[in-house]
């Protein structure tokens, strides 16, 4: 192994039996020998890496990847079919935390037991304990029974011991949503000033900020193999685009399946209309919303500064003149975004005669990431109401960008 590196992996490859009628008990295996039917599922194919030592490494990719049995690999939890992987140095695991703790133990009895676990002896963690509780904040608890502890406590405690063992590789699993947010930002910084005092850091995670804020390569494997590899903010980028046109695609399954029960939907309406008076029947009604994509398609999600038009079908049952229309954009949380008014633009009313269409074009979507909901309505010059619906049309905006807010504003720096 080269000494720059802290760990080696080279052409690991890991499979697992996957039993489609497995017998539970020994009655069942004797009686029903034949039905351990399996098929072999190959997880990790051929991964090879490198890490230097007091470097950083993020594994990202989408659930069922395989960067969890990559980092359990790299524990020793688990070997890999083939392939080697060399680690150099003391290891560190936050991946199972509070492995090993007793519940009938007090707090201060399972430090010993659990950091006994990661190779210290007892005068190492003599010489530890008072900043592994300090750390933990749960001095006032440390001598009850880790049974009395609510989850967050137990997870601070876990969290507080394997932070501080000095390990030389540190390899994290999906911890660092622990406790509160204060505690969460003083655990983050704990882990910078780790890896900056030399400690190298392996990182599985889906937060793809704190991958970039601490490591410097990240890996993207995909369907087994490693399909990136790099400065994490370009892996980053590269990712969330194919995580987005994988979005869009499952969204656009999902608006064929929606479209087809509207269309029911729509049929049963029309045939309790037919037995309703024509005097309850508005004049003009909307009678279909769709968002539609530059080259006509309708769509229910979109990307921040996409170019996107609504198109918003109507039905005339009594002619009328001077008709405007209108449309409002609001978060899920109800918050109005904007709206957009025929009547406020300076459109003169129109006169409606036959079934038509409206198409409202929006030039550069700025809205955030998030959840959104369309009301539509149709109005006379004087603002009442002809026609109404609300949550017309519900999308989502997906972006690369981290930002936060409700809109993007072109701006600029300048540093004079």
């Amino acid at each position: 192994m080269d000494s720059c590196y802290a760990i080696e992996v080279k052409h690991v490859s890991k499979s697992f039996k996957v039993y489609l009628d497995k017998g539970r008990t020994l009655k069942e295996k004797m009686l029903f020998s034949g039905r351990r039917k399996y098929e072999e599922r190959k997880v990790l194919k051929d991964i090879s890496f490198e890490v230097k030592k007091g470097q950083g490494l993020g594994l990202i990719g989408h659930n069922g990847c395989g960067k969890s049995t990559m980092l359990k690999m790299l524990t020793k939890i688990m070997y890999p079919d083939s392939g080697t992987i060399e680690m150099r140095g003391r290891v560190s695991s936050l991946i199972e935390l509070g492995a090993g703790f007793h519940p009938d133990m007090s707090g201060k009895q399972n430090i010993y037991t659990n950091a006994s676990i990661f190779g210290l002896t007892k005068k190492e963690i003599d010489a530890r304990l008072e900043d592994i509780i300090a750390f933990s904040e749960l001095e006032d608890f440390i001598d009850n029974p880790v049974r009395t502890y609510s989850s967050g406590m137990y997870m601070r405690l876990a969290f507080s011991v394997a932070i501080n063992v000095d390990a030389e590789v540190l390899l994290i699993d999906e911890i660092l949503a622990v406790g509160d947010a204060s505690f969460q930002a003083k655990c983050f910084n704990k882990l910078k000033e780790i890896k900056a005092s030399g400690t190298t850091v392996v990182i599985v995670s889906h937060s793809l900020s704190q991958i970039e804020e601490i490591c410097e390569t990240s890996i993207w494997i995909h369907q087994g193999k490693v399909r990136e590899c790099g400065n994490p903010k370009d892996v980053h980028e590269k990712y969330m685009l194919y995580v987005m046109d994988k979005r869009i695609e499952v969204a656009e399954k999902e608006l064929v399946r929606q479209n087809e029960k509207r269309e029911e939907e729509h049929k049963l309406v029309e045939s309790v209309k037919d037995s309703v008076e024509k005097t309850l029947i508005k004049d003009i009604e909307i009678t279909d919303v769709k968002m539609l994509d530059t080259l006509g398609n309708e769509r229910n999600i979109f990307k921040t500064n996409d170019r996107c038009a609504v198109n918003i079908s109507f039905k005339v049952n009594t002619e009328r003149n001077n008709m405007l229309f209108a449309a409002g954009i609001l978060r899920i949380d109800g918050i109005l975004y904007h709206s957009m008014k025929m009547r406020v633009d300076g459109e003169k009313g129109y006169c409606l005669k036959e079934d038509g269409e409206v198409l409202l074009t929006i030039d550069d979507l700025t809205m955030l990431p998030g959840l959104y909901s369309m009301d539509v309505a149709i109005e006379n010059e004087d603002a009442s109401i002809v026609d109404y619906i609300t949550n017309a049309y519900k999308f989502e905006v997906v972006s690369i960008i981290h930002d936060e807010g409700i809109t993007r504003l072109k701006h600029s720096w300048k540093v004079r």
